[in-house]
């Protein structure tokens, strides 16, 4: 640490320190109205604002000790304490449940701060954490907090050199969401609500469809196991178009199967932060000889993956040949069905796949529950259009995501080098995209 930084109090340089709104009940959520931030909205350094709960403005009326607006840090309190971010200019109104809302006063920086917290405040945090049943971070031990404070320029510059790259970071998501909303639409509107087939069975030209595209659809339907369907589909097992594989653990006290591992070996866990459902990388990797002991074996690169119990619906595309363990459902599309459809067919049927599950302790699903539900298969030539349509939409989402684990190494390469002057910036450094959520 610089020893021209003086050392400060939040509370000190903070305008108000105060804690959110500890509630609401779930009867005061509703679909729109005012966003309400809870600690699972709270990442590192910024917001996650899809899935977000929402207010009544009556409701944001009486809370407004807890009333956000842009530029406040807001801090996790239990769950994951300690983990900041700031209110972006795109939240102009909001409100929040039980946490820890810093206001910076005019020497403090909001992006500064939540840099600082997230990469040096651990210590501080863990060792201020209060309550015997769940332990917390409350607003005392946040007015304690230590900071080893630049001028306010230097703030400035520290914060727009890290949130340049967090908001190219935020930006990519946001295009994925929209991509994958894009290639979500098509597969509705072809596989499930049957639009093309409805305009034709009405004499019509299915919109926005060329006429060699709209060919491939029939203009009837046929009754089925599953209702009706476009003619000339067919209704198979899931099972019989994709091979469904599950997968193991290799003992974890045989060094063997894990020292030097360079075989990706996927576990639920890895697929409950993607913001995309696309599976780049994995937290461990395994040896041959690891890899000798999971009976499904390697599965190759593209292979849809479904976590099937705790919790149930965790789904990505793999990237990588990877093996799995116990706690997923693997399906390799190397017969009828591609795997972008699978992908989206099981998006679209997770409420009926959990209705399969079972279990005493939690709900799973098995595999030979899973492989009887039933999927109307399009024909082939149907399936390739789908497939020469959505796959520069999922290669666009992989290449953002590439991108975006490039920059945030960058950003924590950089974070702890800035935050404590070993690298020092001067002046001011514009910000591409100004203070963003997401």
């Amino acid at each position: 640490m610089v020893s021209d930084w003086p050392i400060v109090s939040l509370g000190d340089v903070a305008a108000d320190i105060t804690v959110g709104h500890v509630g609401p009940m779930a009867s005061e959520y509703q679909p729109t109205g005012i966003p309400f931030l809870r600690s699972q909205d709270i990442k590192p350094y910024r917001l996650k604002l899809s899935g977000i709960a929402h207010i009544s403005e009556v409701f944001h009326a009486r809370l407004q000790k807890s009333a956000l607006k842009p530029g406040d840090v807001v801090i996790v309190r239990t769950g994951k304490p300690g983990t900041a971010a700031v209110i972006p200019e795109s939240l102009p109104i909001a409100n929040c449940s039980d946490l820890v809302i810093v206001r910076p006063g005019k020497q403090l920086d909001s992006r500064f701060l939540v840099y600082y917290v997230n990469s040096l405040g651990n210590s501080h945090v863990a060792s201020h954490l209060v309550g015997a049943v769940q332990q917390h971070f409350n607003v005392g031990s946040a007015r304690q907090f230590k900071i080893a404070l630049p001028h306010i320029d230097e703030q400035h510059a520290i914060g727009s050199a890290l949130g340049n790259l967090d908001d190219k970071i935020a930006l990519n998501e946001r295009m994925n969401d929209t991509l994958e909303t894009i290639g979500r639409a098509i597969f509705k509107s072809w596989f499930v609500d049957f639009d093309p087939v409805k305009r034709k069975a009405a004499g019509q030209q299915p919109a926005g469809l060329s006429l060699e595209l709209a060919a491939l659809f029939p203009k009837s339907f046929i009754d089925s196991s599953l209702g009706k369907i476009p003619a000339g589909w067919e209704v198979r097992p899931i099972g019989d178009v994709t091979r469904v594989v599950g997968g193991s653990t290799p003992r974890t006290e045989e060094s063997s199967y894990w020292q030097h591992g360079t075989i990706g070996w996927a576990t639920p866990k890895d697929l409950a932060p993607l913001t995309s459902p696309i599976l780049l990388d994995t937290e461990r990797n395994i040896t041959e000889q690891g890899l000798a002991e999971i009976s499904s074996g390697l599965l190759p690169r593209g292979s849809v993956l479904l976590s099937s119990r705790a919790p149930i619906g965790y789904l990505a595309v793999s990237e990588i040949p990877v093996a799995i363990n116990q706690g997923f459902i693997g399906l390799v599309c190397e017969r009828d069905l591609p795997n972008y459809f699978v992908l989206n067919w099981v998006l679209t049927n997770i409420e009926e796949i959990k209705s399969h599950a079972n279990g005493t302790t939690f709900l799973e699903i098995s595999k030979a529950n899973f492989r009887p539900l039933r999927v109307a298969v399009p024909p082939q030539p149907l399936l390739k259009e789908f497939i020469r349509i959505v796959d520069p939409l999922y290669g666009r989402m992989i290449t953002n995501l590439r991108e975006s684990a490039v920059l945030a190494q960058i950003r924590d390469d950089l974070l702890p080098k800035l935050i404590t002057g070993e690298i020092r910036v001067h002046g001011s450094i514009k910000s591409a995209s100004g203070t963003r959520g997401e």
